[in-house]
C-alpha cells in the first residue's frame, strides 16, 4: 500500500468523524488518545526485534511470543543451529524495523475504522 492510499484513507476517515453526530465525535477523539499507536514506539520497540516487543505493542500477541521463544531457542541452542535461528528472525524482522511509519499508519487506520464503525448511528 503506497503512502497516497494511506492519506486517501486518512482522509476518508477524517470525513468519517465529521459526519458523526457531536457526542460520538467526543467519544471518537477520546478513544483516538488511548488507541492510537507512536510509530517511534514502534520503531525503538523493534530495535529489539529479538524479543518481539514490537508485535505485542500491537497486541500481536501470538507473533511476540513467536519472536521470543524463537530468540531464546537459538540463544540455548548457540553453539549448532542457535546462529541459523537467530539469523532468520533478525533477516524476517528487520524489514519491519524501516517500515515502521507504515505499518503503524495501517494499523492506526485499521483500528479507528473499528471505532468509526462501532460509533456511527445504527439506522
Amino acid at each position: 500500500m503506497d503512502d497516497s492510499s494511506l492519506r486517501d484513507q486518512e482522509e476518508a476517515l477524517r470525513q468519517a468523524v465529521s459526519l458523526l453526530p457531536q457526542e460520538a465525535r467526543k467519544r471518537y477523539y477520546q478513544l483516538e488518545q488511548t488507541l492510537v499507536k507512536d510509530p517511534d514506539t514502534y520503531a525503538v520497540l523493534n530495535y529489539f526485534f529479538a524479543a518481539g516487543l514490537h508485535h505485542f505493542y500491537l497486541g500481536k500477541t501470538l507473533k511476540g511470543i513467536m519472536n521470543l521463544a524463537l530468540m531464546l531457542i537459538g540463544l540455548a541452542t548457540l553453539s549448532s543451529i542457535g546462529f541459523f535461528i537467530i539469523l532468520f528472525v533478525i533477516v524476517i524482522e528487520l524489514p519491519q524495523l524501516f517500515r515502521s511509519q507504515t505499518i503503524i499508519r495501517k494499523h492506526n487506520i485499521k483500528v479507528m475504522e473499528n471505532v468509526i464503525n462501532e460509533l456511527q448511528p445504527r439506522t
